[in-house]
């Protein structure tokens, strides 16, 4: 836990920086904080918002709620799928693969809920994507953020979920783009 602190304080620092380097003439850094936070709650508006249950027994379907998963409120997961949650748990460092869709909101809430999706969901030509669960030291991990990997801590490997991920806690390489996503995903584990 103290690792994932410091790591985040990394990228806090990192994204601090690179968004001033990024930003507009006419939008600062805190403008786009400030769309990022406006989009992801018109977007949660659309459902009921739970803290993670203490047995950690979640309600399951597309009308299920949003669950919080970090204190700040950067992540927050619908569980569609919980999957084995007895036998099918992620082991730190275990090669977890996963197809998913992304979709913009701040596209969704600038454009009157336009769905514009991208990701591998359904194109099984695309690469694999895959990370090293709870082991952030390879870039092959840590590209894809700390957000993607939330949801195994409460549910097994064959779960599917949607979540939601603002920009900190989303993909690295895009953080100074300060844009939130909603992914749909599915996770595998490897079969060797």
């Amino acid at each position: 836990m103290r690792t994932l602190r410091s790591i985040s304080m990394l990228c806090m620092m990192a994204l601090v920086a690179a968004g001033f380097a990024s930003c507009s003439d006419n939008e600062s850094y805190s403008d786009m904080l400030n769309d990022e936070r406006h989009a992801c709650n018109a977007f949660l508006a659309n459902f009921e918002i739970e803290d993670v249950p203490a047995d950690t027994v979640f309600k399951v379907g597309s009308d299920a709620p949003y669950y919080k998963l970090d204190p700040d409120g950067n992540v927050y997961m619908q569980v569609l799928k919980t999957g084995d949650r007895v036998g099918n748990r992620a082991r730190k460092s275990q090669t977890i693969y996963f197809r998913y869709t992304r979709y913009n909101l701040n596209t969704w809430y600038t454009q009157g809920g336009l769905w514009v999706g991208s990701g591998n969901a359904d194109d099984m030509s695309q690469t694999a994507t895959a990370f090293l669960y709870d082991d952030y030291s390879l870039e092959t991990s840590s590209q894809w953020g700390y957000g993607m990997q939330m949801p195994l801590k409460y549910l097994g490997i064959d779960c599917e979920v949607n979540l939601v991920v603002k920009s900190q806690y989303g993909w690295t390489g895009e953080i100074s783009s300060v844009v939130p996503y909603m992914y749909h995903l599915r996770y595998f584990k490897s079969r060797i």
